[in-house]
């Protein structure tokens, strides 16, 4: 290894740096989702494949990121991730168009993936082992910091709005970090590679993207184009392609070719449960976000900053849960993931119960009880679980389940964000009757304060209500449908009430919104309690079993 910088913890800030920055890129692009509808004219299929196109390139490239490193060395592949990330960032900023950005996404999303292995190998080859305890804590505080102040940057950067960037903000705002990351990586990082490094499996790499594109892109556009005849056969063909990728890795497997996932693996079943709990409970956080920005701020009308503040206590809350998790694992072993998930499942329940209750004028600290509680048990889950699942492992080549693992909690998160938009945004579209029929009352009352003849009030009803719910069915929520255009003059009064902005309007959106939020957090508490379920399949582990987990866990 060549030597870089003699003081390991200016190393550990360039790449803890470039991580930060990456990480926060999960989650800021939530509260810019109004923003990039309304100037894009994106439809929801479109915003959903931005968020799950960056988690698809991210998994899709991890475990041969690490191998990459390995044989090539990790500065040059670090460089090289932090270079294409910020290039990536760039085209996102300036995209013309959602299909800019949804390709640019995916190629953010792949560079973040190449970067990620590399800033945990450095860690590892850096740190002399009595210090490497105290570097990954560093490491784990960046990745909490990074999750509590993702969306509340993207809400700061919104509002400044800085030169008048408005959502291109949130991209723009990586490239003087990525640069000064790269500098610092020039200068401060050594090479470093591994002798006996396994080779690569780019043929997996590719067989499983192209599978995962396949079955993503149907379910996240499908709605949108009115299901062709072309997305359905995408979906149909996803399926034969994971089994000729679980067939193609089961051969590599075989014949000891550094199969992407080693399929040995799978006959232990810590792993299996291990591996089926990442990607359910993954599957439930990012779409979680995803549906509770779109309620707030579309539906009830918050700014990009209120989302952010308001999303704020989940993360504080999950700061919190991991820094007590330790504690708990010494004490509970595999028990403390039960726990955590059955604290995560009483939060939802606590939320569902608090956007019941507020109606549809909240206040955002109504919501800080359920979402610290949501967060608290998230923290005592995803701070042990990696490392409770690789203690239970005993079959050979342990140390490479954690890469997969990580791989599965991505893919986990990309899946849920496209599922939950099927709900969500289908409940939105059949609750809208109901929401019409629900401020019909106030608007009567509203009509006949304003003196208009029976004829007109009735007529003005008719067509609220036609507009209201063919609004809800329209797939980009910019577009003004047919029903809602109106020749001749209307009284500045009833426009006040059922014009776009109007009072009754806002009133429908927002009880439209409530309910079918409402519904799509059982979906929440599902996979939630799937999750829980699936925890008494892990073997019980003890603090004995934790300590012995394999040592290059983290730079798997």
């Amino acid at each position: 290894m060549k030597r870089g910088h003699h003081n390991p913890y200016v190393v550990l800030v360039v790449v803890l740096t470039a991580l930060f920055v990456q990480l926060v890129d999960v989650s800021i692009v939530n509260v810019a989702i109004p923003s990039i509808q309304r100037e894009l004219h994106a439809s929801y299929g479109a915003v959903q494949l931005v968020l799950v196109l960056y988690q698809i390139g991210f998994a899709s490239v991890l475990i041969t990121a690490g191998r990459l490193g390995d044989i090539y060395g990790r500065k040059r592949i670090f460089v090289i991730g932090m270079t294409g990330f910020t290039i990536a960032s760039a085209i996102c900023g300036a995209a013309p168009n959602e299909v800019t950005l949804v390709i640019g996404r995916l190629v953010q999303g792949a560079f973040s993936g190449i970067m990620f292995p590399q800033v945990l190998s450095v860690i590892q080859v850096t740190f002399a082992p009595r210090d490497r305890g105290k570097a990954f804590g560093i490491l784990g505080a960046t990745i909490g910091l990074a999750t509590i102040l993702g969306p509340l940057l993207g809400g700061l950067l919104i509002q400044w709005n800085p030169a008048g960037l408005d959502w291109r903000a949130v991209f723009y705002v990586n490239l003087p970090i990525g640069i000064a990351a790269l500098i610092g990586a020039f200068r401060l990082l050594a090479e470093s590679k591994a002798p006996d490094a396994p080779r690569l499996d780019l043929p997996g790499v590719a067989i499983i993207t192209v599978a995962l594109l396949c079955f993503i892109l149907p379910i996240t556009e499908g709605r949108d184009r009115g299901w062709p005849l072309w997305l359905d056969a995408l979906l149909v063909a996803s399926i034969p392609l994971f089994v000729f990728f679980f067939r193609y890795e089961r051969r590599r497997t075989a014949l000891q070719k550094s199969p992407l996932i080693l399929m040995s693996l799978f006959r232990d079943r810590a792993f299996t449960a291990g591996l089926i709990l990442s990607f359910v409970v993954f599957a439930g956080v990012p779409p979680f976000f995803f549906s509770f920005s779109i309620y707030i701020q579309i539906g009830l009308g918050f700014s990009a900053l209120g989302a952010g503040l308001t999303t704020l206590p989940f993360a504080v809350g999950s700061a919190l849960g991991s820094t007590i998790s330790d504690r708990l694992t010494k004490k509970l072993g595999t028990r403390v993931l039960a726990l955590g998930l059955s604290i995560l499942v009483c939060g939802m329940v606590g939320v569902l119960l608090t956007v019941h209750a507020v109606g549809t004028h909240p206040h955002a600290y109504q919501f800080v009880p359920a979402l610290v509680t949501c967060g608290i048990g998230f923290g005592f889950f995803v701070a042990p679980v990696i490392n409770i699942i690789l203690a239970g492992i005993h079959t050979e080549g342990a140390g490479s389940a954690s890469g997969v693992l990580s791989t599965f909690q991505m893919m986990g998160g990309a899946v849920g964000v496209a599922v939950i938009g099927v709900i969500f945004f289908g409940l939105l579209s059949s609750n809208a009757g109901h929401a019409a029929n629900a401020v019909e009352p106030k608007l009567q009352a509203e009509l006949s304060r304003l003196q208009l003849a029976p004829a007109e009030q009735s007529a003005v009803e008719q067509q609220f209500r036609r507009c209201f719910v063919d609004r809800a069915q329209e797939k980009d929520p910019t577009i003004i449908p047919t029903s809602c255009r109106v020749s001749g003059n209307i009284p500045p009064g009833v426009l006040a009430l059922v014009g776009p902005s109007g009072v009754i309007t806002r009133e429908g959106i927002a009880r439209d919104f409530s309910r079918s939020f409402q519904q799509t957090l059982l979906y929440e508490i599902f996979v939630f309690g799937l999750g829980l379920v699936i925890v008494f399949r892990l073997p019980q582990v003890n603090p004995n079993d934790l300590e012995r987990a394999p040592a290059d866990a983290n730079a798997a």
